[in-house]
């Protein structure tokens, strides 16, 4: 399985991103993103499930970031808006099981 993730960019504080994750099969329950700001471990930051009925979020992007799917392209979005200098990472995708990984994709929040 591969994992593509696009969509990444520079964006003032409060502006918006999407960013994709384009799956080339499903491995496990569904997809999710991470992210990895410089000097920081990587940290989870949403998943969601194949039905896209089930979704979760870490506390500092609940109501500002949107996970989403679309089972018949096997691709998951990430809408974040409002977004914050703090959110500036590069953002990962991966299966569920974790055992598959995208590229990355840079996000830069400029205050």
């Amino acid at each position: 399985v591969q994992l593509q993730a696009s969509g990444g960019g520079l964006v003032q504080a409060g502006g918006s991103l999407r960013l994709s994750c384009a799956s080339s099969g499903r491995t496990s329950a569904g997809l999710s993103w991470f992210r990895q700001a410089p000097g920081k471990e990587r940290e989870f930051v949403a998943t969601i499930n194949w039905n896209g009925d089930i979704t979760y979020y870490i506390d500092s992007v609940k109501g500002r970031f949107t996970i989403s799917i679309d089972s018949a392209k096997n691709t998951a979005y990430l809408q974040m808006n409002s977004l914050k200098p703090e959110d500036t990472a590069v953002y990962y995708c991966a299966d569920k099981g974790q055992r598959f990984w995208g590229q990355g994709t840079q996000v830069t929040v400029s205050s």
